[in-house]
């Protein structure tokens, strides 16, 4: 299971780009979805109305829902939930997921989310996260969060699945706060190359390699024609080059099975099989 809620877990609209991504790309349908009614306060999330083929107003309301998606090359298929992030009654709303989760058969369930930070653009994405399997943290490089303070429902929904004894794991991709009221390509698109090393899955992600670099390059140019951002851009860009150093330093060379599953992977994308 896959879950991404829009709103306070979602700078730069990451992690909803990449569940959105992933669920186009494999065709995925929805199966079901939560009546939002008694999660959420509608004057927070406002229905929208639009007007259909027959020129009738028709209300469209803010959902969540469930899709299901046949993943060929993955040990099995996915569940992805996504849509808003709940108003109210949390530990109910995440209680729900988790016994759908359950009634499925769901063997693990990953939860995506963005968060605003002090990194620069042109930067490879800071990633951090949190399992309940500490090998995994290993496996897929990801940096432990120190995190402590307000959370959201993804927190939340992950707490539930720990103490139902559910196998899960939380994957935060950082989005820098000088571009905080733009979309984020780049931050969904290593949201989903994390995520394809973790459940197996495997889809054609140039369209988001492009927008990801048009992204990039867009950034840069209003970086440069503001001179006290572009000063403040290089001060962050040299932290995390001195804070990369520091941690190549500290780190082994990869292991051969690590090299061995990024190469797989890479041929997965493709559709060569080895």
């Amino acid at each position: 299971m896959v879950c991404s809620f829009q709103g306070w877990n979602d700078a730069g609209d990451a992690a909803s780009t990449a569940t959105s991504f992933l669920a186009r790309s494999l065709e995925a349908e929805r199966f079901a979805q939560i009546d939002t009614e008694e999660f959420y306060d509608f004057q927070a999330n406002r229905p929208h109305v639009k007007i259909d083929e027959t020129s009738a107003r028709v209300i469209s309301w803010p959902s969540v829902e469930m899709l299901e998606a046949r993943a060929p090359r993955a040990h099995r298929d996915l569940v992805i939930v996504q849509g808003n992030e709940p108003s109210m009654r949390w530990r109910s709303f995440s209680a729900l997921i988790v016994d759908l989760a359950e009634a499925l058969d769901v063997q693990f369930v990953v939860t995506l989310g963005a968060l605003l930070a002090d990194v620069p653009h042109s930067h490879p994405v800071a990633m951090t996260g949190f399992a309940s399997d500490p090998a995994m943290m290993e496996r897929l490089g990801l940096k432990a969060s120190a995190y402590e303070g307000p959370t959201g429902i993804v927190g939340v929904l992950h707490a539930a699945c720990a103490q139902a004894g559910l196998p899960s794991a939380s994957v935060w991709a950082s989005v820098p706060h000088y571009v905080a009221a733009a979309s984020s390509p780049k931050a969904a698109l290593a949201l989903l190359r994390k995520l394809e090393l973790m459940v197996g899955v495997s889809v054609d992600v140039s369209e988001l390699e492009e927008a990801a670099g048009e992204y990039e390059h867009q950034v840069e140019l209003a970086v440069q024609s503001d001179p006290d951002i572009q000063a403040f851009v290089e001060r962050l860009e040299r932290r995390a080059k001195e804070s990369d150093e520091e941690q190549l330093g500290a780190q082994e060379l990869p292991s051969g099975d690590l090299l061995a599953r990024e190469f797989q992977r890479f041929l997965r994308q493709r559709g060569i099989e080895s």
